[in-house]
């Protein structure tokens, strides 16, 4: 195998793992028992099922836009933002659940997923300067974050106070 091929499948392992992981220690912290289930939920929420498939689309074009966007950032610096972007926006991403299912707190989930969803809209500005196909591949991340958010919104409303 040639090393610039050996190079592109490393690049893309590395980005499926790290989704995977993100993905994973989320799936982990996600608690949909008794609590969640007693939650008072807008009308319009999605079936719990749908978000496991969102969920995993969203990761796997995230991934995608990764590896796009590392092949088409051609210095150091802009590779080094690209991953410094995406662990900041796993970081978010865990914690997110982490205050809304864990610690059963979607009033703190509320102010951090502003944070989420900056860091989904950093990234899609940050590539649309090199990679319109990254930026376009993250833009259903972008919305459904709107959504969720939109979603923890009502439930806030609908539940407070918490903690």
């Amino acid at each position: 195998m040639n090393p610039a091929r050996s190079m592109r499948w490393r690049a893309i392992g590395i980005a499926a793992l790290l989704a995977l992981v993100v993905a994973m220690i989320g799936g982990t912290l996600t608690d949909i028992g008794p609590w969640y289930q007693g939650l008072v939920k807008p009308s319009w929420k999605p079936p719990d099922p749908a978000f496991g498939v969102i969920w995993t689309i969203i990761f796997s074009l995230a991934a995608a836009a990764g590896v796009i966007g590392w092949r088409r950032a051609t210095t150091a610096p802009r590779r080094e933002w690209l991953i410094g972007l995406f662990c900041l926006n796993g970081f978010l991403n865990i914690l997110w659940t982490l205050l809304f299912f864990r610690l059963r707190r979607p009033d703190l989930a509320l102010f951090e997923v502003v944070a989420l969803w900056l860091s989904v809209a950093l990234l899609i500005v940050f590539f649309a300067r090199f990679s319109r196909l990254s930026s376009a591949l993250l833009a259903p991340y972008l919305i459904w974050v709107s959504v969720a958010s939109a979603l923890n919104l009502a439930i806030v409303q609908a539940n407070a106070p918490f903690g």
